[in-house]
C-alpha cells in the first residue's frame, strides 16, 4: 500500500513541479514511507502532523506550499474524517460561546510573551504589516507595522481627545501608537492573560485601559472602534452579534475599522491542522459573511486588500523566530519548532499564492456626510 500511495502522491504533485526526494528547494524529502498513507487518510492534518514528527522535510516550506496552493493540490488532499468531523461540529455547536471565547487566549496567545517579543519585533504587532505604501514603502518589519498603525489612524480620522475601543487589542501597541501620535484615549480588550499583563506594562503612563474580557461584555460608547486580527476568532455563528455589539458601542457619527484575514470562499470551518495546533475555534470570514453580518447595521465606506503584504510579514516573523530560536529552544522544544515553522511558512506560501486575503474595511453607522475620503 505504501508504494502505491507514494506513486499516486507523486502523480498528484508533479503538475506543481514538486518531486519526492528531488533536488529543488521546494521538493519534499520523505524519511518514512508511511507518510503517504497518513496524508491520504487524514489530509492536511496528517501532512502537518507528519512534518511535526519528522517524517518528511523541505528546504523551502513556503515555496512548497506556494506551489501546492497555486495548483489547488490542497483541495485534492484535504478530505476524510478530520474535516468531515469539523463540518458536523460547526453546524451543531457554537465553538466561541461563553467560556469557549477564552480558549484561543489560553492555547495560543498565552504560549509565552518571550516567543512573541522575539518574533514580532519592537511593535509587537501580530497582524499583517503595510509594506506597499505608495508614499513610503517599508524597508523592514518595524517600518511596515508602524505604517499599518498610521494607515489605520488616518482611515479612522483620529483626533486629540477621541475615545477609541480596540477589540482584540493584543499587547496594546496600536493604542500606544495612537495615544502618542494622536492624543486619543483608548480601551483595549483581550481574552489573553499574558497579553493583558504585558500590555499594561507597555502602555504604562498613557491614557490606555486594558481589560481581560469577552467583546460581548462591552457596553459603553466610543468615537472610534478598531479590530485588528480578532474577528478570525469570532466564528461564523457570531458575526451578526459581533456587528451588533460594535454598533451598540459606536457613537452615531463614529467609524469602525475591521482588519481581518479573509477567505475567498464561504465556509464554516478552518483547516484541521491549524484548528488543532495553532488557532482553535478559528474561522476566516468571506466577503459574503462579512456583508451579511454588516447588512442593515453599517454603511461600508471603504474596502482595501493588503493580502500580498502578509507574505513579507510572515517571512520576517519566521526570520526573527529562527534567529532567536537558541533563546527559546530549552523552554519550547524541538517539536514546537517544527510546528511553529510549519505554521509560519505554510501561511506565507498561502498568501504568496493569494489563497487568502487581508482586508481593511471602514464602516460608518449612517454614511459619512459628503463621503469618506480614501486613504492609502
Amino acid at each position: 500500500m505504501a508504494k502505491n500511495a507514494k506513486i499516486l502522491a507523486q502523480e498528484m504533485i508533479l503538475p506543481a513541479g514538486i518531486n519526492i526526494n528531488g533536488r529543488e528547494a521546494w521538493d519534499i524529502c520523505v524519511h518514512k514511507e508511511e507518510t503517504f498513507d497518513r496524508v491520504f487518510a487524514q489530509g492536511s492534518l496528517g501532512l502537518g502532523e507528519a512534518y511535526m514528527d519528522g517524517w518528511w522535510d523541505c528546504k523551502r516550506l513556503d515555496e512548497f506550499f506556494y506551489r501546492v496552493i497555486c495548483h489547488k493540490l490542497d483541495k485534492k488532499f484535504n478530505f476524510k474524517w478530520p474535516l468531515i468531523l469539523q463540518i458536523i461540529t460547526s453546524f451543531v455547536l457554537n465553538q466561541q460561546a461563553g467560556k469557549k471565547a477564552f480558549e484561543i487566549g489560553k492555547k495560543h496567545y498565552d504560549i509565552g510573551n518571550d516567543l512573541f517579543q522575539l518574533m514580532l519585533g519592537k511593535t509587537m504587532a501580530y497582524s499583517c504589516g503595510y509594506w506597499s505604501s505608495p508614499i513610503k514603502p517599508a524597508k523592514n518589519l518595524n517600518e511596515a507595522q508602524e505604517a499599518k498603525f498610521e494607515l489605520i489612524c488616518k482611515k479612522l480620522g483620529l483626533k486629540k481627545g477621541m475615545e477609541v475601543l480596540d477589540i482584540g487589542c493584543g499587547w496594546g501597541t496600536f493604542m500606544k501608537y495612537a495615544s502618542k501620535r494622536y492624543g486619543v484615549k483608548s480601551v483595549g480588550i483581550t481574552v489573553s492573560k499574558e497579553q493583558t499583563e504585558l500590555a499594561k506594562k507597555l502602555c504604562k503612563g498613557l491614557p490606555v485601559e486594558i481589560k481581560l474580557q469577552d467583546y460581548r461584555k462591552t457596553h459603553r460608547q466610543f468615537d472610534r472602534i478598531v479590530s485588528i486580527g480578532m474577528i478570525e476568532h469570532v466564528g461564523s455563528k457570531n458575526y451578526k452579534n459581533y456587528m451588533r455589539t460594535v454598533d451598540n458601542c459606536l457613537k452615531d457619527d463614529g467609524l469602525f475599522l475591521l482588519h481581518t484575514i479573509g477567505s475567498d470562499e464561504t465556509t464554516t470551518v478552518t483547516d484541521p491542522w491549524v484548528a488543532k495546533y495553532i488557532f482553535p475555534n478559528s474561522h476566516l470570514p468571506s466577503i459574503k459573511q462579512i456583508g451579511e453580518a454588516a447588512e442593515k447595521i453599517f454603511v461600508m465606506e471603504d474596502w482595501q486588500n493588503l493580502g500580498a503584504d502578509y507574505d513579507k510579514t510572515l517571512m520576517a516573523w519566521h526570520k526573527n523566530f529562527k534567529r532567536n530560536w537558541p533563546k527559546l529552544e530549552k523552554k519550547y522544544g524541538r517539536k514546537f519548532f517544527r510546528m511553529w515553522e510549519y505554521y509560519l511558512l505554510s501561511c506565507a506560501g498561502m498568501f504568496r499564492a493569494r489563497g487568502a486575503q487581508l482586508w481593511q474595511i471602514v464602516f460608518s453607522k449612517k454614511g459619512v456626510p459628503g463621503g469618506w475620503k480614501p486613504v492609502r
